[in-house]
């Protein structure tokens, strides 16, 4: 039996994927603040360990096969990039360190599709595409490819395996932090959408995307975790059909979203936490695709519709009476 060192175990992500581990027969060491934050599958096959992701970890990876690092800083209201490089890159070091030193086989870092050049429906963006703006100015995007970078670049003894998820959507999403955009358009009478798009994914299936790196991902590689390019509109459409809903559907135009990045810009020259900015703000404008070619290829990953994740999302919420 394999054994495997997960971080970032009460997320969306991480949940998911530490169901996936167990269901597939892997021993789990799952760091954690609070135990009691774990609302995922229980074993005996789990062990959660409560602690940061900041201490000497090295004790924890005796015997383990794999580190799968997912804790990140995603707050997108941050103001400067040192507050995301502390855990997004200082921190991956650190423990990618410790991997090595302890003789662990291989290291899956959890990134981001931002950190990988996006394209359009007819071509959309491959693992071999450079960043792209606005994402080359988002303190997230840039200390995320930073730590790629560095993982890619100084690996001596432990193998590497970069996997690039996409906007991810699914159970489990206790915050929620990618479900904020079925809280944008769920239950509501008129929905304000911005002309862009992006490329969504079940969590499920980018959990499983993991768990496959964990044998069939090669040394070095980057892999997008990427299903279906939708516009914003299409997306909220779905959530409607699928909740039975029928709002009015109002298009923001690209003009607001940029006054608004304008006044985000101002206030964040004060020190004020915001999510407005402009490279936040052109990101809405945007249509931002990616492929899922080499992903489908290597790792044989099988993705399901949208509207299957949307689904479950929606059920999710309802069960544990999240509201928007």
């Amino acid at each position: 039996m394999k054994k495997v060192f997960v971080t970032g175990a009460t997320g969306l992500l991480g949940t998911n994927v530490i169901i996936k581990l167990l269901q597939n027969g892997y021993s789990v060491i799952a760091l954690v603040r609070q135990k009691s934050k774990y609302l995922g599958e229980k074993t005996e096959n789990l062990k959660l360990v409560e602690g940061e992701l900041s201490s000497d970890l090295s004790s924890f990876f005796k015997d383990v096969d794999c580190i799968i690092h997912i804790a990140a800083e995603t707050n997108q209201n941050l103001i400067r990039y040192e507050n995301y490089k502390k855990i997004n890159y200082d921190i991956t070091i650190n423990l990618f360190s410790q991997a090595e030193t302890c003789g662990v086989q291989r290291f899956l870092f959890v990134s981001s599709a931002n950190t990988i050049g996006y394209g359009s429906k007819e071509k959309p963006g491959s693992e071999d595409e450079n960043q792209k703006y606005p994402f080359t100015d988002s303190f997230y995007a840039q200390s995320k490819l930073n730590a790629e970078n560095y993982l890619l670049e100084n690996r001596r003894n432990t193998e590497v395996v970069i996997l690039n998820p996409a906007f991810m959507i699914g159970a489990y999403d206790v915050k929620p932090s990618s479900g904020k955009l079925i809280f944008w358009a769920w239950k509501k009478k008129m929905i304000f959408y911005p002309k862009g798009g992006k490329n969504f994914v079940h969590a499920e299936d980018a959990a499983d995307g993991v768990i496959l790196a964990i044998e069939k991902g090669k040394d070095k590689e980057r892999y997008l975790l990427a299903n279906e390019n939708l516009s914003y509109k299409d997306f909220f459409r779905k959530i409607n059909r699928i909740t039975e809903q029928k709002p009015i559907m109002i298009p923001i135009p690209n003009i607001i979203l940029s006054i608004l990045g304008w006044i985000g810009d101002r206030l964040r020259m004060f020190n004020v936490s915001t999510a407005l900015s402009t490279y936040n703000m052109k990101a809405l404008q945007i249509k931002n695709y990616y492929s899922n070619q080499k992903s489908v290829k290597d790792l044989e990953i099988q993705y399901q519709p949208i509207d299957k994740a949307i689904e479950d999302a929606v059920d999710y919420f309802k069960s544990k009476e999240m509201k928007s």
